[in-house]
């Protein structure tokens, strides 16, 4: 087993930084689809199912990167890092699709 050792602070900031970054597009994105249920954003009509069905991906996912992360005896920011990694890049995308649907 190896040894824990404490994350720098330079990745403590990474990773703060990256998480919030990945909050800040969940936020928006969460208003864009009230605001779509509201009918004052336009989404496409399965965007209420597709929020629905992206989180358990998303989940299942970020679970397979972080116990992949710990079994190769990744440090615990390295394993925050790599559960984030998919929701980020789901809230990233999902960000723009919405945002380009006000022009489309």
């Amino acid at each position: 087993m190896f040894p824990f050792m404490p994350p720098s602070p330079s990745q403590m900031m990474r990773l703060g930084l990256r998480s919030s970054v990945m909050l800040a597009e969940a936020q928006a994105v969460i208003a864009m689809r009230m605001a779509g249920m509201m009918g004052i954003w336009p989404v496409s009509p399965d965007e209420n199912a597709r929020m629905i069905s992206e989180k358990l991906a998303a989940l299942q996912e970020a679970h397979v990167a972080v116990m992949t992360a710990a079994m190769k005896g990744a440090s615990p920011t390295a394993m925050a890092e790599a559960a984030l990694r998919p929701v980020r890049r789901r809230t990233k995308a999902n960000a723009a699709r919405l945002a380009r649907q006000i022009s489309g």
